[in-house]
C-alpha cells in the first residue's frame, strides 16, 4: 500500500543510529498512543512560537511571532473555536522520524517539523495546540473517531483518501538525491544524467520504482545506471563516503537531516536535486488531514497561507533545512495521487 511506502520511505532516509536513538525515546512511551512523549514547551512569550527546539542538532531553533488571525479563526467549525484547542494529530511512535516528528533531547517532548507547523496553525486559530501522537494506524482511527482534529504528520494527498478526508497541502512530497558535499555531479531533473553513475536506494520503496524505470529507459539508449542495495543505512553512507556509490536516491526530509547530521564531520554531504515522489507528471503534496466535511480544510488553508504571506512559513522550513519542499500556496484538495497510485 501506498501508505507503507511512505513510511519505508522516511524510515530508511535514517542513519541506524538515529533510529535506535529515537526508538529508545519513542518506546517511553508505551501503547499505541501517547500524550506523554507529545508534551510542547510552555515557556515561548505569548504570540511567540518556537520551532526547532530540542531538535538535537537537527534544526535552528527559532522563536516566530504569530498571532490570531479573527478573520480566520471566525471560520472554525463552532465546535472546535468552543473547544479553545485544536488537537493535532503526529503518527511517530514507536520510533519516530527525523526531521519530521520525534522525541527530542529531553526524552519526552516532541519535536519535529510536523508539530512545530502544527503549532503554528493553532496560533494563528488562536486555539491551544494539543499534540497527540500515536502510531501511523491509529492516528487515523483519531480522525475518524473526532480525537483528533487534524493531523500533520506527513500525509501525502491522494485521490483514494480523498473518500474520508479533506486537505490543505503544505510541503511538496519529494524525493532527492545525497552525494559527497566535494561531488560536482548534480542530477538537474534530468535521468540522462544518472548515465555511468551508481546509485544507492532502499529496496521496496517508491524511489526504488523510479530509479528502475530510469535503468530501463537509458538501458533502451544504451546507456548503464548501476543500482546497488545495502542491507542498512550506516552501510549506504560508509559506500558513499569511500566513493563505492555516486550518489544515493531517497526521502528529501532524511536526506535534509541527514546532511545536517554531517555538516561538520570529514564526510559532509549535499543534496544533488530533487524530484516529485508521484513522478514526472504530478507534483506530489503533504497536506494536512481533517475528517471529510468537517469545515476544518478551508481554516487550516486559509492559517497557512497567511503564514506564508508573513514570512513565517519560510522561517519554519529554513529552521528545519527543509525549505526546498515549500509550496507557493496551501490549496484545499489539490489534485492527488490517482486511484491506480495511491
Amino acid at each position: 500500500m501506498r501508505t507503507l511506502t511512505l513510511r519505508s520511505r522516511l524510515l530508511r532516509g535514517l542513519t541506524a543510529s538515529t533510529a535506535v536513538a529515537a526508538l529508545a525515546a519513542g518506546l517511553a512511551a508505551c501503547g499505541g498512543e501517547s500524550d506523554a512523549a507529545a508534551t510542547t514547551s510552555d515557556s515561548a512569550a505569548a504570540g511567540t512560537v518556537t520551532v526547532g527546539a530540542l531538535s538535537n542538532g537537527a534544526a535552528r531553533q527559532t522563536d516566530l511571532k504569530v498571532s490570531e488571525v479573527k478573520s480566520i479563526s471566525a471560520e472554525l467549525p463552532k465546535s472546535v473555536a468552543k473547544s479553545g484547542k485544536l488537537v493535532i494529530g503526529v503518527g511517530a511512535l514507536p520510533a519516530g522520524f527525523p526531521p519530521l516528528a520525534y522525541v527530542g533531547q529531553d526524552q519526552k517532548t516532541l519535536t519535529g517539523a510536523e508539530p512545530d507547523l502544527g503549532r503554528l496553525v493553532a496560533a494563528v486559530l488562536g486555539l491551544k495546540p494539543e499534540v497527540k501522537n500515536s502510531t501511523w494506524e491509529n492516528l487515523f482511527v483519531g480522525i475518524d473517531s473526532g480525537k483528533v482534529d487534524v493531523a500533520f504528520t506527513n500525509v501525502t494527498d491522494t485521490e483514494e483518501r480523498k473518500k474520508k478526508y479533506e486537505f490543505a497541502s503544505y510541503r511538496q512530497d519529494n524525493l532527492a538525491f545525497e552525494v559527497q558535499k566535494k561531488s560536482t555531479w548534480n542530477f538537474a531533473g534530468d535521468y540522462e544524467n544518472l548515465a555511468g553513475k551508481t546509485v544507492a536506494v532502499g529496496a521496496g520503496t517508491n524511489q526504488e520504482k523510479i530509479l528502475l524505470e530510469w535503468k530501463a529507459k537509458l538501458a533502451k539508449e544504451g546507456k548503464k545506471l548501476n543500482v546497488k542495495y545495502f542491507q542498512d543505512n550506516n552501510s549506504v553512507y560508509l559506500a558513499l563516503s569511500s566513493g563505492k556509490i555516486d550518489a544515493y536516491f531517497g526521502p528529501n526530509p532524511g536526506i535534509s537531516y541527514h546532511i545536517t547530521q554531517t555538516a561538520k564531520t570529514p564526510n559532509p554531504t549535499r543534496n544533488a536535486g530533487k524530484f516529485s515522489g508521484a513522478g514526472a507528471t504530478l507534483q506530489g503534496l503533504i497536506a494536512a488531514t481533517a475528517k471529510k466535511d468537517s469545515g476544518l480544510a478551508k481554516p487550516v488553508a486559509d492559517a497557512i497561507n497567511h503564514l506564508i504571506k508573513d514570512g513565517q512559513y519560510a522561517k519554519w522550513l529554513a529552521a528545519w533545512n527543509l525549505s526546498n519542499e515549500a509550496v507557493s500556496t496551501s490549496q484545499i484538495n489539490p489534485p492527488g495521487l490517482p486511484l491506480d497510485n495511491s
